[in-house]
């Protein structure tokens, strides 16, 4: 099981093992590289912990517990985790600034404690089969555990092609199941039970702790200098992902002003121009003066590491963005960096995505839905769109108009994307719809935050609060996040997502973040002559990659050819034939396609592997050379 997710820590592993218990853990060797093997005890061996990521305030807290009695033999923050768990029983977890999955085992007890980070940045699975309770940081672990079996979860695909993504904690697979961010669940004789630890705080229209902006702007920047400082603790080089835009400009202007050594900085670029940030990448590299690398990726390197990439996502991708990313951190791996600070979370928690912005637009017009000028400001979110150039008022009506005046609805900002997205599940197979049968993911969804948001809380509030939730934690931070760079032994860290930060964000008037349609406008104002300009008031350009390219016919690598036969579609018996070869036809042939169109190829080819690859484990066996030797073996 450990040595199917290696790639988390290729540097060290071991596990504690007992006639109730085994614990086990991958190690990518950070902080004290000669002493933090896992799994670690306390002092009296009581507790034992494995544990997957960075704490990174674990200096403060172990000055603390020193205070209260306890040694230390490492200087690790494990064992700094395992003695807070022994001082203050499950509600430590409070205490943590960090990204972390953990595994405690208590003996005297006999309990197994889990947690996970309140954003979920650490990824934590579990199962349960023939009377044993089974975790992993990845779900491949599950592969190698006895008589298991992947099975797809045909409700969990509506929530896919409707959300990007499930619903926590819920997988594509029956039966598997995530921990949920801000969680932990204790294990024992007795059963299992899941504990919230924490949850995105809202403010009401009349709550908010922060409506001025130089107050803001001097709170931000002290909270933000602290979560940069803290994330720059390693043992180990730290690098920085700079790819153009304000906010890895703004991580990387923070990094150098605490520490203004040589600074290692990579982006990724892209041989077509359409998605291409080169150009900025190289203003801001000359502007910091790093040491800056950039690889430059084609739609057939995506075509070619697609497979791959799935594997370790785990999940349908409705997008192949998760490429790029899965090419730079390799390029940083093969740099011998393993430590990269980034700027994931500023466009969630200071309105920088034009799905805000849409939703402003659509509530104005709303107001008014029969005006002529209105929706013409919709227009000026999406010029990457070709439809979009020259788009009369029906045409925007059509686009935009979907619920347009349903504004109380407290998923009305995403419930025109999640309509249209949801088209892909017109490619199901008559199995898997009536399977599905009535259940509706954005219903169900609808019904579950009815109450929790309300018109007691802003547009942007509650527009936030769902790609917060669903969007950020569930896709972004996994599948372009966890997921890419972890698969090359890389750790990614997120200054942004400092729960003070957030917390602080979450608090602040929405004209502090979103200034009519000026996006992130807090981040402009404090970094005013403190990056470039052409940085700082470039226009939005939302992360993308090719697609129509990538599914080239003539260049696609066979293996992808092959799922798409009627063959593997029925054998997968996930999609409809007839209806996914008109798809591909049209991509043959070079038809106009549409967004959705791009998104339910990417949809299909994605989840005929997740088939292939879990439920019918076509995938390479372990050689004698691929199993690991743990070098930390206890057992009691």
């Amino acid at each position: 099981m450990l040595s199917r997710i290696k790639h988390r820590g290729p540097d060290e592993s071991g596990f504690y093992q007992s006639n109730i218990v085994t614990i086990g853990s991958v190690r990518l060797s950070i902080i004290d590289l000669a002493n933090g093997s896992m799994p670690i005890p306390n002092k009296n061996k009581t507790l034992w912990i494995v544990f997957n990521g960075e704490i990174f305030n674990y200096i403060e807290l172990r000055e603390e517990l020193k205070q209260k009695g306890y040694n230390f033999d490492t200087s690790t923050d494990t064992e700094v985790i395992v003695n807070l768990y022994q001082e203050y029983g499950t509600q430590f977890v409070n205490k943590l600034n960090g990204q972390f999955s953990i595994a405690i085992w208590d003996k005297t007890k006999e309990e197994l404690f889990l947690a996970r980070d309140r954003v979920g940045i650490r990824p934590l699975y579990y199962t349960e089969l023939n009377g044993s309770f089974v975790f992993a940081s990845e779900m491949k672990s599950f592969l190698e555990f006895p008589e298991m079996t992947f099975m797809i979860n045909p409700k969990a695909l509506a929530q896919y092609f409707t959300f990007w993504t499930s619903i926590t904690p819920t997988t594509v697979f029956k039966n598997i199941y995530e921990l949920p961010p801000g969680s932990y669940m204790i294990i024992s004789k007795k059963g299992k039970q899941t504990y919230k630890y924490w949850q995105l705080p809202i403010f009401k229209k009349d709550q908010y702790v922060c409506t001025e902006l130089e107050k803001a702007i001097k709170t931000f920047e002290e909270l933000f200098q602290d979560a940069v400082k803290i994330r720059l603790r390693a043992d180990v080089p730290v690098a920085a992902y700079l790819s153009g835009g304000i906010d890895s400009s703004i991580t990387t202007s923070f990094i150098k002003s605490i520490s203004p050594n040589n600074l290692k900085t990579y982006s990724i670029g892209f041989e077509e121009d359409e998605f291409d940030e080169s150009s900025y990448q190289k203003i801001a590299s000359d502007y910091f003066n790093t040491n800056h690398s950039s690889v430059t990726c084609s739609a057939e390197q995506i075509a070619i590491h697609f497979e791959h990439v799935v594997w370790h996502c785990e999940a349908p991708l409705l997008r192949t963005a998760p490429v790029p990313m899965y090419l730079l951190a390799e390029s940083v791996r093969k740099d011998n960096t393993k430590v990269v600070i980034t700027g994931e979370g500023a466009d969630e928690l200071l309105g920088g995505y034009n799905i805000f912005k849409e939703t402003k637009i659509r509530q104005f017009w709303a107001k008014n839905p029969q005006s002529k000028y209105r929706p013409l400001l919709l227009k000026k979110l999406y010029p990457y769109l070709p439809q979009m150039k020259n788009a009369n008022n029906s045409i925007l009506k059509m686009f935009f108009g979907y619920k347009l005046e349903e504004i109380s609805s407290p998923i009305y900002s995403h419930i025109l994307r999640w309509n249209n997205t949801s088209r892909i599940l017109n490619y199901l197979s008559k199995d898997c719809k009536e399977t599905i049968g009535k259940y509706n993911a954005i219903s169900e969804l609808n019904d579950d935050l009815d109450g929790k948001l309300t018109n007691d809380h802003d547009y942007l509030t509650k527009a936030q609060f769902i790609e917060i939730n669903i969007f950020m934690t569930q896709y972004l931070l996994s599948s372009q996040g966890d997921r890419m760079t972890m698969a090359n032994s890389v750790e990614g860290r997120y200054p942004f997502l400092d729960h003070r930060v957030v917390e602080f964000c979450m608090s602040l008037h929405p004209d502090l973040k979103l200034k009519m349609l000026n996006e992130k406008y807090l981040l402009k104002k404090m970094m005013n002559e403190r990056l470039p300009n052409e940085i700082l008031y470039r226009s939005k350009q939302a992360y993308r990659a090719p697609v129509r390219s990538v599914f080239n016919f003539s260049t696609m690598p066979d293996r992808l050819k092959d799922l798409l036969t009627k063959s593997s579609i029925e054998k997968s018996a996930v999609f409809d034939y007839d209806k996914v070869n008109i798809l591909f036809k049209r991509f043959k042939e070079n038809i106009q396609l549409s967004e959705i169109d791009n998104m339910a190829l990417t949809a299909i080819i994605s989840t005929q592997l997740l088939v292939d690859q879990y439920v019918n484990r076509n995938l390479l066996k372990f050689e004698s050379i691929d199993l690991i030797k743990p070098n930390k073996i206890v057992k009691e």
